[in-house]
């Protein structure tokens, strides 16, 4: 991981802190970003959107998709880690954001918060694969 990639992960924290400034729904917020074409220009390998910042990236964001704005919001610290772990995630594993919301929901992640962001980012990521594999398993057999 260069330093280029660890200021893509600072910049996406800084995004999903901002969507609270916003006023947005913290979990529809996340899922719909994870989900957006901001988002797949930001995983590519190279795309002009990495150059521009959270703030534009939130502007564009919002004219791509509809924004729920309420109360259900998570706070500050919660949003920055793990819109730093959603990115790190990328570039650690190499996998598209919409896979890793598929491995570890929004409302799987934030439950984790308190747990989690203690430790070793790395190592938090593995936790969240486990989480996924042993609920994974457990649909299979039912």
């Amino acid at each position: 991981m260069d330093n280029f990639d660890l200021k893509m992960c600072e910049l996406q924290g800084r995004l999903f802190e901002n969507s609270l400034k916003e006023g947005f729904n913290s979990f529809d917020f996340i899922e719909k970003f994870m989900k957006s074409k901001v988002c797949q220009n930001i995983d590519k390998e190279y795309n002009c959107y990495q150059w521009f910042g959270e703030e534009y990236w939130l502007d564009d964001l919002k004219s791509e998709i509809e924004l729920i704005k309420n109360d259900d919001t998570l706070s500050e610290d919660v949003l920055f880690w793990m819109g730093y772990l959603y990115r790190y995630w990328h570039y650690y594993r190499g996998i598209s954001s919409k896979k890793i919301l598929m491995l570890a929901p929004v409302e799987v992640v934030s439950r984790n918060y308190y747990l989690f962001h203690a430790f070793d980012i790395e190592l938090a990521i593995e936790n969240f694969e486990e989480i996924y594999r042993q609920r994974n398993k457990k649909t299979k057999k039912v």
